[in-house]
């Protein structure tokens, strides 16, 4: 039986969108006031999915205590309440758009997980704005 689990959680953090090689000016046409040199924040809610056989011997496809433990400390205790740019070490290189940190979180969480096991992050920036990732 192939199913889909899901975990949610949420973590607060700063950003500014901006190239270094470009002008304060056409930063700003670009990434408008998300491109504000002060930084700006997010209250980022994040869905973790993964989707696969289901174990016959436990009925688990994963122990969701062990999926929580890796989102706790791969995302929540690594980005939460930080300035990604500043802070989070593959923005110093990213961008961080939703769509660059979604790629960074799967990332990170796909090293965690078996192979076998598809993974897929929605991380919503505004109740409106998400993107998913799929490591596509």
């Amino acid at each position: 039986m192939r199913v889909t689990v899901h975990r949610k959680a949420h973590f607060n953090a700063a950003h500014r969108l901006f190239r270094k090689d470009w002008s304060d000016q056409k930063n700003t046409e670009v990434f408008g006031k998300c491109s504000n040199p002060h930084y700006h924040g997010h209250n980022y809610d994040l869905i973790v999915s993964v989707t696969g056989e289901v174990d016959a011997e436990t009925g688990y496809l994963i122990d969701l205590k062990i999926l929580k433990d890796h989102i706790k400390f791969e995302v929540e205790d690594y980005m939460d309440h930080k300035n990604l740019n500043e802070e989070v070490e593959e923005f110093k290189t990213l961008n961080p758009t939703a769509e660059h940190i979604a790629y960074v979180i799967w990332n990170r969480l796909r090293n965690k997980l078996e192979s076998a096991l598809d993974l897929e992050v929605k991380l919503y920036e505004t109740p409106r704005n998400f993107v998913t990732y799929r490591g596509e």
